[in-house]
């Protein structure tokens, strides 16, 4: 009995310094067994007390009273699979007739309570099939990436869900992005984890920092293109148009619309073009938008309003000549004037990081996923990276960037520098890199001239 008992305390302390210092390794090793028992043992009593049963069907009430047995019980969906991740449990459901899957997805936080897990979230694979994942710790706490990624061209992981699965973001998909946040909200290290992901794909960067280039300007040996003031920024979003101006001129003169080559696709945007052809995708970053539309005198509103239909028609016109945009800021509602709104509406992925007052959540999700707003303005002061992100479709999901410091953003894009390309009409907006400084000293003798 000694034994067991010394045996039973060390596994306990095991236990609770994994779950301290390595909580995936504490799920893996002894909360995954318990969560999977806990699943199969409370499944039918936990379902029936959240209402997610049905009544049996009629026939076999009938079979019940001609035999005189008792009446069957109430049908909780069926099983279909349970599937242990590194974060918890992915359960899959198949719904009974007459259920559906807003009742299940309205039942998360009691699902989450009864079975012990720290989070819930469905979301409906098809008709009748709906998938529960269930995580067992707070992934967010400290954020690990998985170390394998599924990595496809202009598709990125930049963070990791609550429900942890790899949040991407996918060019393809959402073209234009919009992320707000407050200062010291994690914004600026959420965009630097961008710019470290995209310097080893096939991209070209053009930056737009009009903090004198504090946040991008280090970044420069990936960057095709940086403007650090206002004045700059205009002269760069114009030549950025007329670069998409002749990228649609390329497509034009390569359309295959003939029936010469009857196999070849007609060639709407620069995806649909052979690869010998392909102009290089660009990925424009604006870093505190609201600086290019405040202005003070005639002048610069005059450049703000260039700035702003450039801008406009890149987010609208742009997508087929494969130029996207990332536009950060703090605020990006319509108090900075005519045009704004219009640009926002191109915005499609939304992701709001901790704000000050609800109307700026309300700005990045107000008009897309309203039940995030709550949910953005309750994100606490001390954890910084923590966001939540969105997209047209309404939902919507908490999200937290890895810490990426600059000095690994730096190395990124030095390592990856032979892969800028360098694109005729934006040469004079090329960034002057600094020298390469060696850090092998020179001995003494080698210094000194040779006697003679």
């Amino acid at each position: 009995m000694t034994g067991f008992t010394v045996a039973l305390l060390v596994v306990v302390a095991v236990a609770g310094l994994l779950r301290w210092r390595r909580p995936a390794w504490c799920w893996l090793t002894f909360g995954v067994t318990l969560a999977v028992l806990r699943v199969l043992v409370r499944y039918t009593s936990v379902m029936e007390a959240c209402g997610l049963t049905v009544p049996p069907p009629r026939w076999r009430l009938t079979i019940a009273r001609m035999a005189n047995r008792p009446a069957p019980e109430s049908r909780a969906p069926r099983i279909l699979r349970l599937r242990p991740t590194r974060t918890g449990l992915v359960l899959r459901l198949g719904l009974r007739p007459g259920q559906d899957a807003f009742d299940v997805a309205a039942s998360c936080d009691r699902l989450r309570h009864s079975f012990a897990m720290y989070g819930v979230t469905s979301r409906e694979i098809r008709s009748g099939v709906v998938e529960l994942r269930m995580t067992g710790y707070d992934v967010l706490a400290r954020v690990q990436m998985p170390t394998k990624l599924d990595r496809v061209p202009m598709r990125v992981p930049v963070a990791l869900r609550e429900d942890g699965a790899v949040h991407y973001r996918d060019y393809r998909t959402c073209p234009h992005a919009l992320t707000v946040g407050a200062t010291k909200s994690g914004k600026s290290v959420y965009q630097r984890n961008l710019v470290a992901e995209l310097a080893a794909e096939s991209v070209a960067l053009v930056g737009i920092d009009c903090k004198q280039g504090v946040e991008l300007f280090p970044l420069a040996r990936r960057f095709s293109a940086l403007a650090d003031n206002p004045d700059t920024a205009a002269d760069l979003l114009d030549a950025l148009v007329t670069h998409m101006e002749g990228v649609y001129q390329l497509i034009r003169a390569d359309q295959r619309i003939t029936a010469d080559i009857p196999d070849a696709e007609i060639a709407a945007d620069i995806w649909d073009l052979p690869e010998t052809l392909r102009p290089t995708p660009i990925v424009l970053l604006v870093d505190e938008v609201a600086e290019l539309a405040l202005f003070a005198t005639k002048e610069e509103e005059k450049r703000r309003d260039r700035i702003i239909t450039a801008l406009a028609r890149l987010a609208q016109l742009g997508r087929a000549a494969g130029i996207y945009l990332e536009i950060c800021g703090q605020r990006f509602g319509s108090e900075l004037g005519k045009g704004i709104t219009m640009l926002r509406a191109q915005l499609t992925a939304r992701t709001a990081h901790r704000v000050n007052d609800e109307t700026s959540a309300t700005m990045a999700f107000g008009d897309i996923a309203p039940d995030a707003v709550m949910a953005a303005i309750s994100i606490p002061t001390d954890t910084p990276g923590l966001a939540v992100t969105g997209d047209s479709t309404g939902g919507w999901a908490r999200i937290r960037t890895p810490h990426t410091s600059m000095r690994q953003a730096v190395n990124a894009c030095n390592r990856y520098a032979h892969r800028t390309p360098e694109l005729p009409g934006l040469v004079a907006f090329r960034p002057e890199l600094p020298p390469t400084v060696s850090l092998v000293k020179i001995p003494a003798q080698a210094e000194a001239p040779a006697s003679v």
